[in-house]
């Protein structure tokens, strides 16, 4: 799929999700300031995520309502390809995800981001750019989501934050560190090389067949901080050509936040 070769495609609609946690403007500035031509900005928090309708985690869940109102001003239709695009190789995979969650599968994420697009030696655009809103219609898809009281009957738990967050050695920006009870972890950032690209598709179809075992790859749950990152690890999943997992959206923030929930410190077990 080349984007370059698309950008005047009518039926395509390119979408800037970049975002800093440490400042939830920087995201929205940085598309302003440089973007790939006819790309439209979505606001990890203000648009990917909504109040709390199935949990009580940092990013939640939108709700159905609110994604079909977002995907709409995007300019997505049943006959749209969308490919997102962001600026660290995480937030992208969380529109992904939401687009597939709602029904719409043809949706793409650009490797490597904005800066392969620039190393590329592709051109940028500042300002902002908007679509003709068109009617956006999709029904979720339960089965893609795990929720608080599902989390412990999950046959395989893959936490996708970094080891030091999983080892309880650091808590973020969460109420307690650690993590849930007999997870495994791989960090999402293995799934990446130094230039946000992914490794050998090869070597992560082995990576990922021994972290599963003997448990389906759909019937995995993946979890992170808040419900975005991991979305990267089920975006790996699908384009090494697995079934991707299932996502715990409410993730490490919702499951800190009550003490009566199982969790640990140290490797898993």
């Amino acid at each position: 799929m080349d984007l370059a070769a698309n950008l005047e495609n009518p039926s395509w609609v390119i979408v800037d999700t970049s975002y800093e946690l440490s400042d939830k403007t920087a995201g929205y500035t940085m598309y302003q300031a440089e973007h790939i031509p006819g790309a439209v900005y979505a606001h990890p928090y203000d648009d990917l995520s909504g109040p709390p309708l199935t949990d009580r985690g940092r990013h939640p869940l939108p709700s159905p309502e609110k994604l079909t109102n977002v995907f709409s001003r995007l300019g997505i239709s049943k006959q749209t390809q969308v490919v997102a695009y962001d600026n660290h190789g995480i937030t992208a995979a969380r529109l992904w995800w939401l687009l597939n969650y709602m029904g719409h599968d043809r949706v793409a994420v650009l490797d490597g981001g904005i800066d392969a697009w620039k190393n590329d030696g592709r051109n940028t655009l500042s300002g902002d750019e908007t679509n003709d809103q068109l009617n956006f219609e999709g029904t979720p898809d339960r089965n893609m989501l795990v929720l608080r009281d599902e989390v412990m009957a999950q046959r395989l738990l893959v936490d996708s934050r970094n080891s030091a967050r999983f080892l309880g050695d650091s808590s973020g920006a969460d109420a307690t560190a650690g993590h849930i009870k007999g997870a495994v972890n791989r960090p999402h950032s293995l799934n990446k090389d130094e230039n946000l690209k992914l490794r050998d598709l090869d070597i992560l179809r082995q990576e990922f067949s021994q972290l599963l075992g003997e448990v389906p790859s759909e019937e995995a749950t993946f979890y992170c901080g808040s419900g975005v990152s991991a979305c990267q690890s089920l975006l790996t999943m699908a384009h090494i050509g697995m079934k991707p997992g299932k996502l715990y959206v409410g993730s490490w923030s919702e499951w800190s936040q009550f003490d009566d929930l199982p969790k640990e410190n140290g490797p898993s077990h």
